[in-house]
């Protein structure tokens, strides 16, 4: 979810695909997804509001519109039930929406105190136009726990919903009793369709968690869950159309609003299973499998010969030397097949190299995360692989590695 960033002068550099963050959870399925798909829209800045327990609050700048939205709905929800005048209506919707994000706030910060007492390291709680999400930088260890984590936000906002019930008993008519529907209304909506099961809802979670104890693999459970995701958002979007369809008024508005959802349900479930099979996919991530046979060359060496060279005992890599024989660069492959083959005996293999830096050095037993967290570190084409000794072993090309990734 974070770019690498690379010399631009380098044509063919590795960006690898990020692995997502290990846990993330949205009060209605919004936000950045990640391996355990929770995700969906939404940048990755905005505004900090506040850091209780040390952990950072921001909103999202497409919240502050939608908020707007939300004060008119209430507004008209006020007006049909006759509470207030015109500036009185639209000022207990501005108290009505604070009371939404506060929800919010509360659903993500129980999802974040559990992940606390597990001593799992939280990064930031996110607010969207849509709900919010707790960012969490470790997936739980159990399915028990990861279950429990994740019924923590839907419980929370269940036990508000009850509150706000107690609250109308209190106050059955007039400001009061308004502001208490609209609280016990929203916390019950946010609680009960997060229970739905499917990713990238809470109960989505549970569902993985529940699976993952049944079949003991995460990816499978993951794949399981977000597909049930899908199934939610395609039953909620046929549900939009039949209300545009029969219903006139407010149902239309309430349409377009579910089939919104949908479309980010949807999408959060899709990058959630592709994200499994991302991560299905990085204990393959051998560099020493993967490595290229490389001859060295001096820098000198004419690019046509290097190639020739390279060709007679079938290596798929040069690495320059010095008169040292220390290695220092790497021929870079996409330049080279840029180079048209006329003008290769002219143009000295360094031209065409890379300088090794220090962290293109890798081992060569090097594998899985610790092999992507070494190559985000210096996004390049081609990196040099060594034995303990010392020794080259060969090279490694990112273009190889894409090709694992993407299951080519």
């Amino acid at each position: 979810m974070a770019s690498s960033q690379g010399d631009p002068s380098q044509p063919d550099q590795l960006s690898p695909p990020e692995p997502p963050d290990s846990s993330e959870r949205g009060a209605d399925g919004s936000g950045p997804p990640d391996q355990g798909g929770r995700g969906g829209p939404g940048g990755r800045g905005g505004m900090v509001l506040a850091r209780p327990f040390g952990i950072p609050v921001l909103v999202s700048p497409y919240w502050l519109v939608i908020a707007l939205v939300y004060i008119v709905l209430y507004a008209k929800d006020f007006s049909r039930s006759g509470i207030g005048n015109g500036t009185a209506q639209y000022a207990l919707a501005v108290v009505a929406v604070i009371l939404l994000a506060l929800s919010v706030l509360a659903h993500e910060l129980s999802h974040t105190i559990v992940a606390l007492a597990y001593k799992l390291p939280v990064r930031r709680i996110m607010l969207y136009p849509l709900g919010g999400v707790s960012e969490i930088d470790k997936e739980p260890e159990t399915p028990l726990r990861a279950f429990c984590m994740s019924a923590a936000g839907p419980v929370l906002s269940l036990v508000l919903a009850a509150i706000g019930f107690g609250l109308m008993r209190v106050f059955s008519s007039g400001w009061g009793g308004g502001l208490a529907w609209s609280f016990f209304w929203m916390n019950l909506v946010v609680g009960l369709f997060n229970l739905l099961p499917g990713l990238p809802l809470d109960g989505g979670q549970m569902l993985r968690a529940v699976l993952w104890k049944i079949t003991g693999k995460q990816s499978t459970a993951t794949i399981g869950a977000a597909w049930a995701g899908r199934v939610l958002a395609l039953v909620l979007l046929v549900l939009s159309v039949y209300l545009g369809q029969y219903f006139a008024g407010g149902s239309v508005t309430a349409a377009i609003f579910g089939a919104v959802i949908a479309a980010f349900m949807w999408t959060a479930a899709t990058q959630s299973i592709k994200a499994a099979r991302f991560r299905e996919r990085i204990p393959a991530l051998q560099a020493r499998r993967l490595a290229r046979k490389a001859i060295s060359v001096e820098a000198s060496t004419p690019l046509a010969e290097a190639i020739r060279r390279a060709d007679e005992v079938r290596a798929r890599a040069v690495v320059v030397v010095d008169h040292e024989s220390k290695p220092i660069a790497i021929l870079n492959e996409k330049a080279v097949m840029s180079t048209p083959p006329q003008r290769r005996p002219w143009i000295d293999a360094s031209t065409l190299a890379r300088s090794i830096q220090p962290e293109m050095v890798l081992p060569a037993d090097i594998e899985g995360m610790a092999l992507l967290d070494a190559l985000k570190k210096v996004p390049a084409s081609e990196y040099l692989l060594v034995e303990s000794s010392g020794e080259v072993y060969g090279v490694l090309a990112a273009r190889d590695l894409e090709h694992v990734l993407s299951g080519v």
